[in-house]
């Protein structure tokens, strides 16, 4: 897989398009700090790590660990998540500065940017005053 981040934020559009209840992913520190701010912006329920060698499904365990995410939806079942678009890419990484910080559907949106000081929305990082690498936006 090339591109990890890709891959989950593809899940998660998928899993809420057929309206599913949750996902499992394979684990990795940023997708679960990626995951960790859309639960604090409110886009998902919840978000936890099961430890490896538990069972999942039936007669299906597996060895490493995985992120279980809880999907949220609307009251008329539409879901939470509307738009969910990768910006930087492993072909053309894309940074930005402390000024030039983008604001997402009117600052409706959410901007995740990894910075020096761990990943952040673009919100908090323009109110450090620290640019980064622009990794999604999501509304």
């Amino acid at each position: 897989m090339i591109d990890p981040i890709a891959d989950m934020l593809t899940r998660i559009r998928n899993a809420s398009i057929v309206k599913k209840a949750d996902l499992v992913l394979p684990m990795s520190k940023v997708k679960f700090n990626i995951a960790k701010i859309m639960e604090k912006e409110g886009l998902i329920s919840s978000v936890s790590v099961i430890p490896g060698g538990q069972e999942l499904q039936k007669n299906k365990t597996f060895k490493f660990d995985q992120i279980r995410i809880v999907l949220k939806y609307e009251k008329d079942g539409s879901p939470r998540i509307k738009f969910l678009s990768r910006i930087s890419k492993p072909g053309r990484r894309v940074y930005v500065d402390k000024d030039n910080i983008p604001r997402v559907l009117n600052s409706l949106g959410v901007a995740i940017i990894s910075t020096s000081k761990g990943m952040m929305t673009g919100r908090k990082a323009y109110k450090e005053k620290i640019g980064g690498e622009l990794i999604c936006e999501i509304y």
